[in-house]
Order: structure tokens, then C-alpha cells, then sequence
């Protein structure tokens, strides 16, 4: 089999986005190196808050047309508290992003880990493996994506748009019953959830009628429907018994970050955007300033959104080995969890960035772990 060769166009940002870009990609190629049949080329691109306070845009002149071209975007973490528009907002190339290489598909896993502090009581808890489908270019966020397109915009009263469009919402359910399948093939529960608040909203009525269209080409995949508000209750009493979540842009925004505090925190939380031809990947959790440069930043979410990315190039481009990549690093996490030999300090452990690294290394390297995938 010969070997692929992907182009990564790679943005590390801001704070703490720099050393866990590092740290990702360092284990990516050692994977590579590992399983053989597919390479990483990163190209990096220079973005984020710092890079617009020094020179007034936020992603370096042509680095979007590198990103169009690439195989897919790697983004470490983008944004400071410090640097925002005049309007108040954050500094944010990856809200664009989503809208010029049509993004629809937020991917946010939540994932129980063993030996990771348990934010709930219920030994159930550790049997938590679902995913919140978040879609990414509409909602409540349409408005966000770019800043004019608020109806009304004074000092008086502002107003933003929840936008839900037929095109874009079949193809997030779409993809939300083919990844319930997938998952499915897998052992997993096989379900699909749509949340939304369709008894108040209009756009939420018909996101809820799409998806009910939608579900009669899945029979092999059970289906159900629950109030936002129902699920936010449902995420803290029974998580365990959920699969896949499929909601509008805020409401996945928020979910995600409750998904994350369920599971250890945001240090855990990856995710991938995905369209009919790209894919961006980054960690769910921000920046980070407080504590950039001093290698306390748990670089997992991010090294764990390499993995969603090795799986997405392997099935775009028809290249299992870097799926056999992806199943590698994630198993390598998932015994140095159970081994206790991966702490990070965002947990009470003892290890920063660059030991987490380094323990992570040295499991990619375990013959047992190895032979869990290869």
C-alpha cells in the first residue's frame, strides 16, 4: 500500500494554543511513524487575537486560501479576553471558517475516562460515550458568523436571527443517524436525539420536523425527541443513556461545555467540524491565558481531536492506516487513564503538557497497547 501524504494547514492561536498544538502533533507523527502508510505535512498558519492586535486581521494574508486547499484544518486555541472588536466581541477566524467552507457538523464527544475524578455520584457515570451534534453555521449564531446581520443594531435594542434552513438541517440529521450507525457497528446504543424547544420556536418546530422527515430512511437506528431544557436535567440524572445528540448551534454550545464538566472538564473535550468537503479540528475549550507558557495546559482535548481528524483523512481519502493511527492514540489514552499513568494536573494530577506528552509517547510505543490495534 503506498503511503498518503495529507496537508494540514495548522493555526496554533493563542495562550495555551502553541504548546498544545505541539503536543498533538508530535503524537500524531509518532503514530504515523508507528503504524505507517500516512503522513502529517503541517503547514503552519499564523491567526488568532495576538496576531490581529499586531496587525489588524486575524489570520495572516492568504492562510484562508491554504486552508481551502488542504486536507484539513488543525486549530489549537484561538482568542483572548484582552483583545476583542470594537463591538465587544472576540476575536474569532473560526466562526468564519464555518461559514465560508460550510462546516454544518459540530462533533463534540463526551467520554468517560477511567480514574478521572467523576463529577456524578452514580457508578453509571463511567459508562458515558456519547456525542453532542452541534450544527455549526446557523442557529443563534448565523448572526455571529458575521457582524451585520442583525435587524436591528442601536443603543437602544439589538436582535440576532435563529436561522434553521431545510438544506442545511436534513444533512446534520443526515449525519447524525449515519454516525449513530457507524457508532452502532461499534457496540455503542445506536440512537438518535433530537433536542431542541420546538413547543416555543418556529425554527425549533421545523429542526424538529426535518428531523422527523429524515429518520424514516434510518429504521435500523431508534429515535426520540427532548426539550433542551429536559436535557440539560437529563445530561446530570442519565447520561449514560444517550448516544447521539443532535441540536441547534447555542444549544450545542452550551451542552458541550456541560458534556465536558461531566466527564473530568474542558480538558477532555475535542471536536471536529465537518461539510461536504472540509474539516476543521480543535480542542472545545478556550485559550487559556491564565496559565499559557507555564505547561500546566492538559493537552488531551486537543491530541484527541487529531484523532477525530486521522479518522475524517481516513475516510475521505480511503486510507485505513490512519485510522488504525486514530484507534492507536485513543487507546494509548484510554490504558494510560486505567493505568494511572496519565495525570493531568487539570484533574489534581501531577503531570503538565509536556509530561503528558511524553507518557503518551511512551504508550504509543507499548507493545500491549499496540496489540490492542495493529
Amino acid at each position: 500500500m503506498s503511503d498518503s501524504t495529507f496537508l494540514v494547514a495548522t493555526m496554533p492561536g493563542d495562550g495555551i494554543g502553541k504548546d498544545i498544538i505541539k503536543s498533538a502533533t508530535s503524537i500524531v507523527d509518532l503514530s504515523s511513524e508507528i503504524v505507517g502508510g500516512y503522513k502529517c505535512n503541517w503547514q503552519m498558519i499564523k491567526a488568532g487575537a495576538e496576531y490581529f492586535a499586531l496587525n489588524g486581521i486575524d489570520v495572516e494574508p492568504g492562510g484562508e486560501d491554504k486552508a481551502d486547499k488542504a486536507d484539513s484544518i488543525f486549530l489549537g486555541a484561538i482568542g483572548l479576553p484582552t483583545i476583542r472588536h470594537k463591538d465587544g466581541t472576540e476575536i474569532c477566524p473560526h466562526l468564519r471558517f464555518r461559514e465560508i467552507f460550510g462546516l454544518y457538523a459540530g462533533v463534540r464527544p463526551v467520554k468517560a475516562y477511567p480514574n478521572i475524578t467523576n463529577r456524578l455520584s452514580n457508578n453509571l457515570a463511567s459508562k458515558i460515550d456519547l456525542v453532542i451534534l452541534r450544527e455549526s453555521t446557523e442557529g443563534l449564531f448565523y448572526s455571529a458568523a458575521v457582524h451585520n446581520r442583525c435587524p436591528v443594531d442601536n443603543d437602544n435594542e439589538v436582535q440576532d436571527i435563529m436561522r434553521i434552513t431545510r438544506k442545511t438541517t436534513e444533512k446534520l440529521h443526515d449525519f447524525a443517524f449515519k454516525l449513530a450507525r457507524q457508532r452502532k457497528s461499534k457496540g455503542k446504543i445506536g440512537k438518535v436525539t433530537c433536542v431542541d424547544k420546538a413547543n416555543v420556536f418556529r425554527s425549533q418546530a421545523f429542526f424538529r420536523k426535518i428531523f422527523d422527515e429524515r429518520k424514516v430512511n434510518f429504521h435500523d437506528i431508534n429515535s426520540d425527541h427532548c426539550y433542551v431544557d429536559a436535557m440539560a436535567l437529563n445530561l446530570i440524572r442519565n447520561p449514560w443513556e444517550y448516544d447521539i445528540l443532535v441540536m441547534e448551534n447555542m444549544f450545542g454550545d452550551i451542552l458541550s461545555d456541560l458534556g465536558g464538566g461531566l466527564v473530568g472538564g474542558m480538558g477532555m473535550a475535542s471536536c471536529a467540524e465537518i461539510g461536504d468537503n472540509h474539516g476543521l479540528f480543535q480542542p472545545a475549550h478556550g485559550s487559556a491565558p491564565d496559565i499559557m507558557g507555564q505547561d500546566k495546559a492538559n493537552p488531551l482535548a486537543t491530541i484527541l481531536s487529531a484523532a477525530l481528524m486521522l479518522d475524517y483523512l481516513s475516510e475521505k481519502n480511503k486510507c485505513p492506516s490512519a485510522a488504525k493511527g486514530a484507534k492507536l492514540i485513543e487507546t494509548a489514552i484510554e490504558v494510560g487513564f486505567e493505568q494511572n499513568k496519565i495525570r493531568p494536573m487539570e484533574f489534581g494530577g501531577d503531570m503538565g503538557t509536556e509530561a503528558v506528552s511524553n507518557e503518551l509517547m511512551l504508550l504509543l510505543k507499548d507493545k500491549l497497547v499496540q496489540n490492542k490495534v495493529l
